[in-house]
């Protein structure tokens, strides 16, 4: 108990976590009687999990992408395509977010980015203002339910560590995320073409030259994703070796073709990607050790016989889950979250009948939510900052999307079939 309330006191004064983390494992292992090198040699695992190469090369190729054009691009693209539809300024924003989200993981890089097009664009639209903070603030974090999303990939590799009777494919996972994402995209774009707009003046419609224009201005973006996910699913790439194809060929098409970054600036984005990988490998590493401990003195067994004493349906779980981990997405940022709490919960859910790929959009799902939920959501800080902001106006800003969202999370969660209709 002493040992707990000091590493309680430890996190409150600002310790990193994975010391944290590290610590509360050797101290497990100590109390155990088991020989602490058992957490070097965990650690050292890392090492043998091919899928992890994809986590540094994915998000290397997602920096490269948010440092050039492709941004300006997509936008551009996605106008020409959807911006025929009633409220389709809004409909191109927050497909283009969640298009760029998914290649650049959930770390602010679309607000940044998109912001700045985006932002005026609403508004000369003639878009409320209020609306049009919060619709960007929200797409921050949309698309992680689509490959090759980082933390789709994270949730794979820590449920491949618990030796569960149902394996979780990677595959699976970037197959479950599709339909829950969509109808993520869908809510939220009916809920856009239902917004007054103030009078503007006509604005030019979409020319077939326009549209072509665009078309031939992305060439050379517009076949990444069928790359990824078609060389996955066709069965040419492992998810690693796709990672390696994304990287490689993201790096030659802008520095070598569309020349708009140059050589000498690639070793400050090496830098600034391998800093968030080295965050999150530092994490995943102790956290295999902590886990290995977990198994061991089966804390998710007897977490489950004591939920089970008050909790008899699996329904009311995925509630009081849905709740726990929306006010876990408040406080702890998603990779974090993925490798503390992941190997406790997985195992109970599991006990109640729910399928481990299923969980993990669930998972995703609340805690994309999380990233714009008050008090500390991170894309409401990055938000404030990019626009200059209160932080209680964008608290409002967002709360029509945040109800709009957790209806999406409620539907996820209550129909299983939605994200395991394309897996089985």
């Amino acid at each position: 108990m002493p040992a707990a309330l000091l590493l309680i006191l430890l996190a409150l004064l600002g310790a990193p976590l994975f010391t944290i983390i590290a610590s509360s494992a050797l101290l497990g292992f100590y109390s155990e009687e088991i020989d602490l090198s058992v957490v070097a040699i965990e650690i050292y695992r890392l090492a043998e999990m091919p899928v992890l190469l994809a986590i540094p090369l994915f998000t290397f190729a997602g920096y490269m992408l948010g440092k050039c054009n492709a941004a300006a691009r997509l936008v551009r693209l996605t106008h020409a395509l959807l911006g025929w539809l009633p409220g389709g300024l809004a409909i191109v924003a927050l497909t283009a977010c969640a298009i760029f989200t998914a290649f650049t993981g959930a770390s602010g890089v679309t607000i940044v980015a998109l912001g700045a097009l985006l932002y005026p664009a609403l508004a000369q639209e003639g878009y409320r203002e209020r609306f049009n903070l919060g619709l960007i603030t929200t797409s921050g974090s949309l698309g992680l339910l689509f490959a090759p999303s980082l933390p789709l990939i994270l949730y794979g590799v820590v449920a491949q560590q618990l030796g569960l009777d149902q394996p979780v494919s990677i595959d699976d996972l970037f197959l479950a995320g599709i339909l829950p994402g969509l109808l993520m995209l869908v809510m939220l774009s009916i809920y856009s073409m239902m917004q007054k707009r103030a009078p503007r003046a006509p604005q030019p419609k979409v020319t077939k030259e326009e549209f072509l224009a665009s078309l031939r201005e992305s060439a050379w973006e517009i076949p990444l994703p069928f790359v990824v996910l078609g060389g996955i699913y066709s069965g040419y790439f492992a998810v690693s070796e796709a990672a390696a194809v994304t990287a490689l060929y993201v790096l030659v098409v802008e520095v070598f073709i569309q020349r708009e970054i140059k050589l000498k600036d690639l070793p400050a984005i090496i830098r600034e990607s391998m800093i968030l990988v080295g965050g999150i490998m530092l994490i995943l590493g102790v956290s295999l050790a902590s886990t290995n401990y977990i198994i061991d003195t089966e804390v998710p067994t007897k977490l489950f016989e004591t939920i089970q004493e008050h909790v008899d349906s699996k329904w009311t779980f995925l509630i009081l889950l849905n709740i726990f981990l929306l006010i876990l997405g408040t406080m702890l940022d998603i990779f974090s979250a993925l490798v503390i709490v992941v190997p406790i919960i997985l195992p109970v859910a599991m006990a109640y009948g729910i399928h481990p790929v299923h969980l993990g959009i669930v998972f995703l799902a609340n805690m994309q939510v999380g990233y714009f939920t008050p008090p500390v959501g991170m894309n409401l800080f990055i938000a404030s900052y990019r626009f200059g902001k209160p932080i209680m106006e964008l608290y409002r800003a967002t709360l029509p999307f945040f109800f709009i969202l957790m209806l999406a999370v409620l539907i996820i969660t209550y129909v299983p079939g939605l994200s395991l209709m394309l897996v089985e």
